[in-house]
């Protein structure tokens, strides 16, 4: 029996007309990530059912409530359970089984919550923003920058249940990194805690060196030439992503703190070395960030002189031109008069006199006026 077919018990889908059910579930989810190939064929929220002992796979425990039982009789190993964006039915009965806390449960199944971490009696609860960096060929005014999902862990003696909202993030790909070193995933469920944390970390730093890019693009455009008529709207657009960059790594420091320096039940003394490296990363993630976040404070500070420094010089060559039209327009103005008796009015070299006077004056307006800079 497929290991779908045998976690119908938890998650609803073996009733009458349950294909209906799991096709209904499929058209209100399309964003499911189908990418690996772990997911389940039916589409249901139930990605992966495993179990570990000693840290190696045990093979044939294809029905969870079968294999948390056996867990539980032979007091050892444990089991991860996966999920993507379970519905509140498909969640209840997983609730049920573990004796899982309805305000965590609620987070996990709601999500857009804030990261975090949270014990209840046996069961530790944490909250993971994860992030993406999206392609782009050239950074706009509306260009998306990050993309972001979540990852809720719940972490027991015996049990490890992830639940992964967004279109990124697949933790199938951790899972074979884990089993390929059985050392360390048989220390439990907190080393698997500790896997997602440093893989969200890291994709952090990956992140935030793609963003790196587009920052310096930013400040190649504004200080090259003619940068003052650059598009305001690509710093303003770049730091609101890095600001929801900054949501899902500052909030993160907490919990990654407390979990390395306080003592938990579920998470050994040992594991909590691990967590200090994962402490390091984030921190030098912080500082990336908010080095972007100076830098592009910086760079809008020195755009917005840039434009106020062009309006002026503008403005100074209005007011040359003006200074300029204005000498033919006086002495244009003076002899439109009608008026019967003007001096010259009747002499034969008059004409060519003003003329040439007035072309005079405009020449000496247009060379100073060039010699300061004006024009």
């Amino acid at each position: 029996m497929s290991m779908a077919g045998n976690l119908r018990k938890v998650t609803g889908l073996g009733r009458a007309g349950g294909l209906r059910k799991v096709a209904r579930l499929t058209r209100r989810r399309p964003r499911v990530d189908l990418s690996h190939p772990a997911r389940s064929p039916l589409g249901s929220s139930v990605v992966n059912c495993v179990t570990y002992q000693d840290g190696v796979r045990v093979p044939g425990c294809s029905d969870l409530v079968d294999a948390v039982a056996r867990v539980r009789r032979s007091g050892e190993g444990f089991v991860w359970l996966g999920l993507h964006e379970p519905t509140d039915g498909e969640f209840a009965d997983v609730a049920r089984l573990f004796d899982l806390h309805p305000l965590a449960v609620e987070d996990a199944v709601e999500a857009h919550q804030r990261p975090k971490l949270e014990r209840y009696t046996e069961t530790l609860f944490a909250v993971f923003k994860t992030v993406c960096y999206v392609e782009h060929e050239q950074l706009t005014a509306t260009s998306e920058v990050v993309g972001t999902g979540e990852i809720m862990v719940f972490v027991g003696e015996d049990f490890v249940i992830t639940v992964r909202h967004g279109r990124h993030g697949s933790l199938g790909p951790l899972r074979e990194e884990l089993e390929a070193d059985p050392e360390q995933l048989a220390k439990g469920p907190a080393a698997v805690l500790h896997a997602i944390a440093d893989h969200v970390v890291d994709e952090y730093l990956s992140v935030t060196d793609a963003v790196q890019a587009d920052v310096e693009q930013v400040e190649t455009d504004v200080f090259s030439e003619g940068g003052a008529r650059a598009d305001p709207g690509r710093i303003y657009q770049l730091k609101r992503e890095l600001l929801e960059l900054k949501r899902a790594v500052v909030p993160l420091g907490r919990p990654v703190e407390d979990l390395a320096t306080r003592p938990i039940r579920v998470v050994a003394p040992e594991i909590q070395a691990y967590f200090r490296d994962v402490s390091d990363h984030l921190m030098r993630a912080k500082d990336q960030i908010a080095a972007f976040d100076e830098l592009l404070n910086s760079i809008l500070q020195a755009h917005l002189a840039q434009v106020t420094v062009a309006q002026n010089e503008d403005m100074r060559k209005i007011t040359a031109w003006a200074a300029v039209v204005a000498v033919p327009t006086m002495v244009c103005g003076v002899y439109g008069m009608n008026f019967k008796y003007m001096p010259e009015l009747h002499w034969r070299l008059g004409y060519p006199l003003v003329m040439g006077v007035t072309a005079m004056a405009c020449l000496v307006l247009y060379r100073g006026f060039r010699r300061n800079g004006w024009l």
